[in-house]
């Protein structure tokens, strides 16, 4: 099995409300708060290969819906000092606008996606405007121009992308939404993605407000409890600050861009 330095690239971030971000907030009886929410994509070193998992938001995308690009997901793999034409393999947990932006820089690299995830955002009902506003048309159509091409492999629940990174489909806030478990020298890490954006909707079992299936979303936090329950696992939050303060930063990178996970 092989083992990988695990990274999370802070790229992007917004400020906004409690009430905002968790469903029906009004029913725990607390006050609102504010909250930030930062942006996240991750890299995958090791065995001479370098994988992503998701590619953020394109920066036009980002800017249209308000979000404030603190490093262009392009610049940030730059300053890492990685060539996007060096990335042979990209792991899309989800379809959502902020996970799926500029693929184009990818051209080479092997697409893998979640079967029911790919499966939902062609048909009718991802055209609802509740579900239509969280994808980018343009993005949806370069992976199915991928899988088209042979470049995209689709896998279904629980399969090995590649040895030591294994996917595990539990739905919930999107239809395929993916965690990924990565080996690391440090023992497993477990990148949440979208299962779970703040650690506090684990730990206070307080769903987020965007979600397909709501008993699904729950289910996925009974899976994530039962992978962190392995001796040294050690959980990401798809989209929560504290990440930054958890993990160390990099060595000889600007603070506040990238913190090794594992």
């Amino acid at each position: 099995m092989s083992v990988f330095e695990v990274v999370a690239v802070r790229y992007a971030t917004r400020e906004t409300t409690k009430s905002e971000c968790y469903y029906r907030y009004w029913t725990y009886g607390e006050p609102d708060a504010p909250i930030r929410m930062d942006y996240y994509f991750w890299i995958l070193r090791g065995g001479g290969e370098t994988v992503l998992v998701d590619t953020g938001f394109a920066p036009e995308s980002g800017t249209r819906r308000g979000r404030t690009c603190l490093c262009e997901p392009l610049e940030a793999l730059r300053r890492l000092g990685i060539d996007p034409g060096s990335v042979s393999l990209v792991v899309l947990t989800h379809l959502h606008y902020d996970h799926t932006g500029n693929l184009e820089a990818f051209p080479d690299a092997e697409l893998v996606v979640q079967r029911r995830e790919l499966e939902f955002w062609p048909g009718p009902m991802a055209s609802r405007f509740q579900f239509a506003g969280i994808v980018e048309p343009a993005e949806i159509d370069q992976v199915l121009a991928a899988q088209r091409a042979g470049r995209a492999r689709v896998i279904e629940g629980k399969a090995e992308i590649a040895p030591g990174i294994l996917a595990l489909d539990v739905g919930g806030h999107s239809p395929g939404q993916q965690v990924t478990v990565v080996e690391s020298g440090d023992g497993p890490v477990v990148l949440a993605s979208d299962a779970i954006h703040y650690y506090e909707e684990l730990d206070r079992d307080r769903p987020f407000d965007v979600f397909v299936d709501l008993a699904a979303m729950y289910g996925g936090y009974d899976a994530l409890r039962e992978l962190t329950a392995r001796p040294g696992a050690k959980l990401v939050a798809g989209h929560d600050p504290e990440v930054m303060d958890r993990f160390p930063p990099l060595d000889g990178i600007e603070p506040g861009l990238a913190v090794r996970l594992g």
